[in-house]
């Protein structure tokens, strides 16, 4: 408990009610934590009061406060400002903070009399840049189109120097390059297609055809039919390369799409950033997620827009951010426009929507060794059945029996969308006598989760899963919900639901089922894990039931009974094992005399 908190709660109680920015600082008067409120002695007295029910986070940062500043402000916007100001300023330790991998990108068109357009990550020699961009990959290719399209030259041959000097390369020869190094295009030429080049990558492919298009018909009006043979070359080459960007989007103008993907406690951002119709640039964002109530998107928006002025006309996100207001009257200010949130429910934004989240689920994939697509499968489960976090460990469980006989039970387990089999367990039912899927299903679960209250077993049984799902519909939940709640333990559980053809069909939960059939990658993960866990359990009972009946077989030799017969069995296990032991070890491990061994021997040998 931090010793200062009588001396903060007397400070706060004389704070105003005015908007402001607080600045929480440790004993070394670094800062830690900036926030912003409308009413500065509310927001701040809720970290210092006697029963404070903060998160963990919060609560490790509220006992490293030995005080405080504040700097009263006009309105809830202005305070908004500072407070990105700030942050961006200081990087406290416990506020969100972005993190970006990468730096910044630029387009450069080289000083001299023949330029030359590439890609930098500074902006240090001498020429005209275009940017900065946060994408490496969509510059490149962005300059690598503007120069096959136009044919520019990207050999390490020196114009005009090298002039005339030695044939011309590969490039020339398959229409990659007018050939600049023959020395037969002049200056005044190269000039305007390097322009037509930068006007291409900068609006796009619709004011390039136009002023081609009309180039093109001068030369033809000149007899000039070599050049305007060129020129139409370009203009087909410019719109087979729109044609790429309009498979990416066609619709939207100005805006950016930003796409939220979890990982294990990381929130992965994608922002794809739309201009004139095209792609125009992408960005990508990891930071922790707040154990707290505070609203994500909105302290990112604040964070990624604080300070930009290239801020498109809308904003497409999953949900509304909770300061639009707010962000709106920021973004406008910096913009000079209109900007507007949009939360698309279906159309073609909607597929944007979906893109983003697809790169930031890619994103955070990569950063973890796994594929998009199980990324998205965990995050969608977990939204669809209303949890907490997204459920990174799973477990599951299916009974298997044989009538009265070999009842059994499977357990397997999923870590991050994959099957995690050294965690699968096996259990055979002991309190049922006769078959009853519920009583051993809560039999089963009961044993199971005992581990975790005690604490006693391997790594994996005393482990709390994040998800339970049970191979069985809303019978199944109801009879284990008791069980779970009779320990005082707060998972959740579903069941995996099938249809008359044995196939997943929806999830089981509070007395309704869930469909998942539309959603492709929950549907694939539970199909996958409900068919994991049938076919583990029922070659658990197949091998029970072999067991069983072959240790029958055994107590047809005088003086093998059912338990004489079940220590062979739990001893050698299998039949194989059997064949290859001695009669001497078989009366030995029956504890029975050498003479009924040797009859065991036969009968095993078929003797």
């Amino acid at each position: 408990m931090n010793p200062r908190l009588p001396y903060l709660r007397e400070k706060t109680s004389k704070l105003t009610s005015s908007p402001g920015v607080y600045i929480m600082k440790n004993k070394e008067s670094a800062i830690i934590y900036i926030g912003k409120a409308k009413n500065l002695r509310n927001r701040v007295s809720s970290y210092f009061r006697e029963n404070p029910d903060h998160t963990p986070k919060v609560a490790a940062m509220v006992s490293n406060v030995f005080d405080y500043d504040f700097i009263v402000t006009d309105s809830e916007y202005e305070a908004l400002l500072l407070e990105c100001s700030l942050i961006k300023q200081h990087k406290p330790k416990y506020n969100i903070l972005l993190k970006d991998d990468k730096g910044y990108h630029y387009i450069r068109i080289s000083a001299g009399e023949f330029p030359r357009i590439t890609t930098e990550k500074n902006t240090k020699e001498a020429g005209k840049y275009l940017g900065p961009y946060t994408s490496g990959f969509i510059t490149r290719e962005a300059v690598n189109e503007a120069n096959r399209v136009f044919m520019l030259p990207t050999c390490s041959k020196v114009f005009p120097r090298d002039f005339g000097k030695g044939r011309p390369c590969l490039n020339y020869h398959i229409r990659n390059c007018m050939g600049l190094c023959r020395g037969k295009i002049s200056r005044e030429e190269y000039e305007n297609t390097v322009a037509q080049a930068v006007e291409f990558i900068k609006n796009g492919s619709i004011e390039s055809v136009e002023r081609m298009q009309q180039e093109m018909e001068k030369a033809a009006e000149n007899l000039d039919f070599e050049k305007a043979a060129l020129l139409r070359d370009r203009i087909i080459a410019v719109k087979k390369a729109s044609e790429k960007q309009k498979i990416i989007n066609s619709v939207v103008e100005s805006a950016d799409v930003v796409g939220i993907a979890e990982f294990d406690d990381i929130l992965f951002i994608s922002v794809l950033m739309y201009r004139e119709n095209r792609l125009y640039d992408k960005a990508v964002f990891e930071f922790e997620k707040p154990d707290s109530g505070e609203d994500i998107l909105s302290t990112f928006l604040m964070q990624f827009y604080y300070g930009r002025s290239d801020i498109p006309k809308s904003v497409v996100t999953e949900n509304l951010p909770a300061e639009a207001v707010l962000l709106e009257e920021l973004m406008e200010k910096q913009s000079g426009h209109k900007v507007k949130f949009h939360v698309p429910q279906k159309g073609k934004q909607s597929e944007l929507l979906r893109l983003a989240k697809n790169n930031s689920a890619e994103y955070a994939a990569l950063k973890n060794n796994r594929t998009g697509k199980e990324v998205m499968a965990l995050e969608q489960l977990g939204r669809s059945l209303g949890l907490k976090k997204t459920p990174k460990y799973i477990e599951a469980y299916d009974i298997s029996n044989l009538s009265s006989e070999s009842m059994v039970a499977g357990m397997v387990v999923f870590e991050d969308g994959r099957p995690l089999k050294k965690a699968y367990k096996r259990f055979t039912i002991k309190e049922q006598q006769y078959q009853n899927d519920y009583g051993s299903m809560q039999e089963v679960l009961r044993r199971r989760l005992m581990h975790i209250v005690s604490g006693e077993g391997d790594e994996y049984f005393t482990r709390t899963p994040d998800l339970i799902l049970l191979d069985g519909g809303k019978g199944h939940v109801h009879a284990v919900e008791p069980v779970i709640r009779e320990l005082g333990l707060d998972i959740p559980v579903f069941g995996m639901v099938k249809d008359n053809k044995h196939r997943t069909r929806a999830i089981a939960a509070e007395g309704r089922e869930i469909q998942i059939n539309e959603l492709k990658s929950v549907f694939n993960l539970v199909t996958r894990i409900q068919d994991e866990v049938h076919r583990y359990s029922v070659s658990f009972m197949h091998s029970r039931h072999k067991k069983k009946t072959y240790a029958s077989e055994l107590t047809s030799v005088r003086g093998i009974g059912e338990k004489k017969a079940a220590k062979l069995m739990m001893k050698y296990k299998t039949k194989e094992n059997l064949s290859n032991a001695s009669p001497e070890e078989l009366a030995a491990a029956a504890g029975v005399s050498q003479e009924i061994g040797t009859e065991l021997w036969k009968l095993i040998h078929d003797e």
